[in-house]
């Protein structure tokens, strides 16, 4: 068969086998299909230029960290000598494990089992990782958003309608029609202005102050568990000195009885020495009652059930030694206390949601794209006629809005000097628990000397007035006088150790201490990813 063409109108003859010339239409549908494929790819590519070209730029502030003017010292460290290079060094090795300072085995092995069972502190280590996908989740606004779709039904169109392609009385109307569709969107937003960036940015300062708050309910647990120990061993040795009470009250009824005997007393010392007695008797059983609360309170931070540990807490110990003096400077207090860093995190967070507050003023530029061929048939779905598709570059730009983004700007300001101010705030509070904590340490130790040397003198004076009233020289108004006195000074030296144990862990932890070689718990959530649809399981979305 010979073909020819004929120039000008582009119009194909065919041989016909009877000789004639039967003329054939040119492929055109598709010849315009490959020209709009060539021309969507040229404006794909000037916008990705275009978008990689103006997609650098963040509006709103820049986060700097608020600097404040710090001390020299500490003003309550003065009774020390200046800290040197050594000590320090030796203080930032012991803030990794100080409770260990107390070379105490039972303390660090409950302390070990807190780190790993406590639940709260398993509940801070998921919220940091919910706000670890919160900040993917931000992210993921970087990337085109593409969804996939089909579909197909009838549907029938109104022909009461104005100036409308279906007009009543026409017999060439069909409002009835078949549909069967599918195809995919995607919308692509290019970050001009850095609204994205700014988004992503305050979650990822937002995980930061996650993480930083866990550190700080570390500390704050390590430090209520030491306290709790503490407590448990002191009152374990008051319970001790209730117990000699007991004995010297029952030595001095046994002692009143036999005067009595003897002609030398009467019934109303009798009667004193038994209340004594049943006083001291009395007295020892609250401590009891507070041991098995300490003990369940102990079992609790570690994770276990009250009364869990209480046969291995109830064996008496001796007190746990109290530390040295920790050397530390200003500096290095507001490098580790957790609450601190935690309130520098939210001031960042505070000033990045200034950008995302400000980038809202300015236009918004988006990449649509949809692709959705429509036909009445399924043969025709993929035929080039069925094709239909969209792809648009969209900008927005807000233009009266009656103040809201500009309102939305003066609140993210006034948010971040917020934070800002709680920043500075924190830092003086962790300034004034330090300093707190050393005054405490200093004082105490005098107090704890006196209270000890009162509880000796106490205790001698207690033993001559038995004595004398053995020998009938005193009344026994006077050895109950003297017994008191030294059951009162003995508990109050006790009550010191406790203060002197207790200023050595708040001081610790006033200085941030305890966090730092402590892992994050990993999460096991009750839904696995193979759980899930075969498309999160192939995408991992």
């Amino acid at each position: 068969m010979d073909r020819m063409m004929v120039a000008g109108n582009s119009t194909v003859a065919e041989s016909m086998p009877d000789g004639s010339e039967s003329p054939v239409k040119p492929d055109r549908p598709r010849a315009a299909w490959r020209t709009r494929i060539a021309g969507l790819r040229r404006r794909a590519v000037l916008f990705l230029s275009a978008g990689s070209l103006l997609a650098g730029c963040s509006v709103g502030p820049n986060f700097q960290p608020d600097r404040m003017k710090l001390p020299q010292g500490f003003t309550e460290a003065e009774e020390e000598h200046p800290a040197t290079p050594e000590e320090i060094a030796h203080t930032d090795k012991e803030m990794t494990e100080w409770w260990a300072t107390f070379n105490d085995p039972i303390l660090t092995k409950l302390v070990e089992a807190a780190i790993k069972g406590n639940y709260d502190l398993q509940i801070a280590g998921q919220r940091i990782l919910s706000e670890r996908a919160m900040r993917d989740k931000a992210a993921s606004a970087w990337y085109p958003q593409v969804d996939a779709n089909a579909g197909g039904g009838d549907a029938r169109y109104s022909l009461n309608i104005d100036n409308w392609p279906l007009r009543p009385g026409n017999t060439a109307n069909r409002p009835e029609a078949s549909m069967l569709t599918y195809g995919m969107s995607a919308t692509w937003e290019i970050d001009v202005f850095g609204r994205i960036r700014r988004s992503v940015e305050a979650q990822e300062h937002a995980v930061e102050a996650s993480v930083e708050g866990r550190r700080a309910l570390l500390m704050t647990l390590l430090s209520e568990l030491a306290n709790d120990y503490m407590l448990l061993r002191v009152t374990q040795l008051q319970i001790q000195i209730a117990t000699n009470n007991i004995r010297v009250a029952q030595d001095s009824l046994d002692l009143t009885n036999r005067l009595y005997a003897e002609g030398l007393g009467n019934t109303l010392q009798i009667a004193q020495a038994q209340a004594e007695l049943d006083a001291q008797v009395a007295a020892r059983e609250p401590l009891k009652t507070r041991v098995s609360q300490v003990t369940h309170a102990i079992s609790v931070l570690v994770g276990e059930m009250p009364g869990t540990l209480e046969e291995e807490l109830k064996v008496v110990k001796p007190l746990p030694v109290v530390p040295a003096f920790p050397a530390t400077m200003p500096s290095i207090v507001i490098a580790n206390r957790p609450d601190i860093r935690m309130a520098e995190r939210d001031y960042a967070v505070a000033t990045a949601q200034i950008g995302v507050a400000v980038s809202d003023l300015y236009p918004h530029f988006v990449i649509p794209l949809n692709f959705n061929p429509n036909a009445s048939a399924m043969y025709q779905l993929f035929q080039v006629n069925a094709m239909s598709w969209q792809f648009l570059m969209m900008a927005s730009l807000p233009l009266v809005h009656g103040g809201k983004y500009t309102s939305a700007v003066r609140a993210a300001q006034a948010a971040a000097e917020a934070a800002r101010l709680h920043y500075r705030q924190t830092v003086l509070t962790g300034f004034k628990e330090v300093e707190d904590s050393m005054a405490a340490w200093h004082d105490d130790i005098e107090y704890s000397e006196q209270l000890h040397k009162a509880a000796e003198d106490s205790a001698l004076a207690s033993e001559r007035a038995r004595k004398l009233y053995a020998a009938g020289l005193i009344g026994f108004l006077d050895v109950l006088t003297t017994e008191r006195t030294t059951l009162n000074a003995q508990n109050a030296e006790a009550l010191s150790k406790l203060e002197r144990l207790r200023d050595a862990v708040n001081l610790y932890t006033a200085i941030g201490a305890g966090w730092r070689g402590a892992p994050l718990t990993s999460s096991a959530l009750p839904v696995s990813l193979e759980t899930q649809n075969i498309w999160a399981r192939a995408l991992k979305q």
